[in-house]
């Protein structure tokens, strides 16, 4: 039987299938029989999907309401009720019960709804509000007297619900049964022989309620009838049906309506009360009926969305025990207390920055339980935001973008929707939802500056951190984890400079000296550990400053020089004559390179000064005859620097009469210095050398100066060379000028050493007018 309920099954669920592919939509319909089954179907063979890819695509079974009821094996794709379902607990009220639930899909999203409708069974017996009845008839009731009887309840629907009453022999009564406006059947006991209380007062019968089903069920139910005296005039209501609209959600105790039955007896027969009859357990706890009055009260909570109807009989019975009937049927009105209800069925926590339009975030319904226009949502997301709502089928929207997404500007989004009613006072309710949006390489570092200008001093230590280079990444995470290196170009290496690839701090590796390398410029460059990575460039200028680290180099006198008479100054020279020019250089920059001269020790301290800037030595006062023919001068050149730095240059002058007397003396000392050593040999050699090649230039000099002079024949007047200047012989002194003198004509004139030239003043003329003339 199993075996042949299933093949059913597939039968259905497979012109299910079909049903489904041809309207577009995919609808699963399933059923199966309260508190037995709790195998509902295979979800992966309906819908032909591979039971491996249910996992992958994070599939999920969602009931609608709060409590969730079947479980989906992700693994089988078994489709299972988590417990046994009992029909009268989920639809007590309802003669179909059919529970709704969707299957959602994710990667990609797909949503399946489907129906499992629950079978009811005959799992429950008639019941008899109360076990006893007790009906009082007067004697002198006809025969077709019909009396009313108590109907019992059955929880269970359709052919498993109450179908058939049935009453124990006896010879006085017989059973009618009746079906109310819901099919409800009803009992009432019939009159069939007049009743005598003399013979017998009071009978009990045996009421048996019979349901549907297989096997059948059955309540019981005790009758004890009780035979009055005669009164013969019965109650009688004013309409038959009492029809009355009530809105929900009324208060306890509003009055809904007051029945009302007259009985012309007097007495007990004409006191009339009223009591609720064939009524149900629920409309007994919504309703109270006044016994006394016939007024029914509100006593409970009324739900339109629980019931729309209530139909209550009410019986209005004498002193004498005759009673009468009528009807009082109950229209709810629905009115709009329930606010909308916004279900969270799918959410993306979190977005990259660059998803495109129409990225789907969430998928969500919204329930309202009233009905109409009190029923009927919208949908709405608070404020100006790059997200929108798309209506998809049974009241589900999806959330999705809608426009350019940075995150660099707004890096999670609170997204409010507001699901509003269209009743006339309308009710919402909002949801939110948080939305973070993940970063994407976007943006590349960016320097600080684009150029960075640093300096270190020269013979720095190594390793010396002189600064850093900095930037900025408006990404987060490794987006923004920035990577310092420096660019090779041209294939070149820079060994002197390197940069710290993690917080871009600029080291200098080696010791740097201003005088080979004043300044350089490296190229570093900034890549992001994205993927990909992006990267920028800036330029790099290291200046290297200068130290006093160097001397100062004297160039002239040359520092080897031994002589002891350098320069020869004639007697006769007048104050502020150039004696000689002290040359230095200083290899470093700036102040550290300004020089600085002056006079350290002299043979005669008044009678030579030292330019300060210049070097230049020269005649403080004239020289006497009085002074001593040596001089020896100590200059020290010293530099600006700190500290400073200095160097000192020893100058030899020899005060003579002429030159023929100044060589004379000088090939003397040199002949008297031959016992000093190696050292005076090589300097007399040096100055025959340098006397030779005076010779020859002296010779060389005359022969051109005769042939000139022949060429110049018209000329009688012996031609004077001019007088060397200063300009001329640059920083030599002048003592070191010559002129040589000839007579017009003469081939064969007698050769002789003269003095310098120096400039002769006549006397009595003022310094400033003197005429200069060659003195031989």
């Amino acid at each position: 039987r199993r075996q042949s309920r299933g093949s059913k099954r597939q039968v259905i669920l497979f012109i299910l299938c079909v049903c489904m592919c041809q309207s577009g939509a995919e609808t699963l319909r399933y059923s199966l029989e309260e508190e037995r089954d709790s195998f509902v179907a295979n979800i992966a063979n309906d819908l032909g999907v591979d039971p491996s890819q249910l996992a992958a695509r994070k599939v999920r079974v969602v009931s609608e309401g709060n409590e969730q009821l079947f479980h989906l094996n992700q693994h089988t794709g078994v489709l299972t009720s988590k417990e046994s379902l009992d029909r009268e607990e989920i639809c007590p009220q309802s003669n179909s019960c059919t529970l709704f639930f969707k299957i959602i899909f994710e990667n990609p999203l797909q949503l399946i709804r489907g129906e499992v409708e629950v079978r009811d069974i005959n799992d429950n017996s008639p019941v008899f509000p109360e076990k006893e009845m007790v009906l009082e008839i007067l004697e002198t009731a006809s025969p077709g007297s019909r009396f009313p009887l108590e109907t019992a309840q059955d929880k269970d629907v359709g052919s498993n619900s109450l179908q058939n009453y049935s009453l124990g022999s006896n010879p006085h009564f017989s059973l009618a049964l009746g079906a109310g406006k819901g099919g409800a059947k009803y009992a009432e006991l019939v009159l069939d022989q007049e009743l005598d209380r003399e013979v017998q007062g009071e009978m009990n019968l045996l009421l048996t309620a019979k349901s549907g089903g297989s096997p059948p069920r059955s309540g019981m139910a005790q009758v004890r009838i009780v035979v009055l005296d005669a009164n013969d005039n019965i109650p009688v209501f004013g309409q038959e049906v009492y029809e009355v609209r009530l809105a929900e959600n009324s208060p306890l105790g509003q009055m809904v309506v007051r029945v009302t039955a007259t009985d012309p007896d007097e007495g007990s027969n004409g006191k009339v009360r009223y009591t609720f009859t064939q009524t149900s357990d629920r409309s007994r706890q919504l309703f109270k009926l006044n016994p006394s009055t016939g007024e029914i009260q509100v006593s409970g909570n009324l739900d339109f969305e629980d019931a729309e109807n209530h139909e209550m009989v009410v019986r209005a019975t004498d002193g004498g025990g005759l009673s009468a009937h009528c009807k009082v049927q109950v229209e709810v009105l629905d009115m709009n207390d329930n606010a909308p209800e916004i279900a969270l069925t799918s959410l993306t926590a979190s977005i990259p920055e660059d998803a495109p339009p129409r990225t789907v975030v969430a998928l969500f319904s919204v329930q309202d339980r009233d009905s109409r226009d009190n029923g009927r949502t919208e949908c709405a997301i608070n404020g100006d935001l790059p997200f929108s709502l798309t209506p998809t089928f049974d009241n589900y929207y999806e959330l999705r973008t809608n426009g350019v997404l940075d995150r660099e500007r707004t890096a999670e989004y609170n997204i409010t929707i507001t699901a509003t009613d269209w009743g006339m006072t309308r009710l919402s309710s909002q949801e939110r939802i948080f939305v973070q949006i993940s970063d994407v390489n976007d943006n590349p570092p960016e320097f600080t500056q684009q150029v960075y200008i640093m300096s270190v001093m020269e013979n720095n230590g190594p390793m010396l951190r002189i600064g850093s280079v900095n930037t900025t990444d408006s990404d987060v995470g490794k987006n923004a984890h920035v990577k310092y290196a420096l660019v090779q170009q041209d294939g070149k290496e820079y060994p002197e400079v390197s940069v710290n690839s993690e917080n871009g701090d600029v080291y200098v590796l080696h010791p740097l000296d201003y005088e080979k390398v004043r300044a350089f410029e490296v190229v570093v460059c900034a890549a992001d550990d994205g993927s990909p990575p992006l990267s920028a460039q800036a330029v790099l200028r290291i200046a290297v400053q200068d130290e006093n680290d160097n001397a100062p180099v004297v160039l002239h006198p040359p520092p080897d020089s031994n002589t002891a008479a350098g320069e020869l100054v004639s007697r006769w020279v007048q104050a502020d004559y150039l004696v000689a020019k002290v040359v230095a250089v200083d290899a470093d920059a700036g102040q550290n390179a300004w020089l600085s001269y002056e006079l350290a020790k002299a043979t005669e301290p008044g009678l030579f000064r030292v330019g300060l800037h210049s070097g230049e030595v020269r005649t403080a006062r004239a020289v006497s005859e009085r002074d001593v023919a040596r001089q020896k001068l100590v200059v020290v050149v010293r530099d600006r620097g700190q500290p400073p730095r200095s160097a000192t240059a020893t100058l030899g002058i020899a005060l003579v009469d002429g030159f023929s007397d100044a060589y004379l003396r000088v090939s003397e000392e040199v002949l008297a210095a031959k016992s000093d050593g190696i050292l005076t040999l090589y300097l007399i050699i040096c100055l025959a050398c340098v006397f030779t090649l005076f010779l020859v230039t002296v010779v060389a000099t005359v022969v051109v100066k005769v042939r000139w002079a022949r060429r110049r024949e018209a000329e009688t007047l012996p031609t004077f060379p001019k007088a060397a200047t200063e300009n001329d012989t640059g920083s030599l002194p002048r003592s070191y000028v010559y002129d040589v003198c000839f007579t017009a004509g003469t081939l064969n004139s007698e050769f002789q050493f003269l003095r310098p030239l120096f400039p002769c003043f006549p006397t009595g003329l003022p310094p400033g007018k003197q005429q200069s003339s060659v003195c031989s």
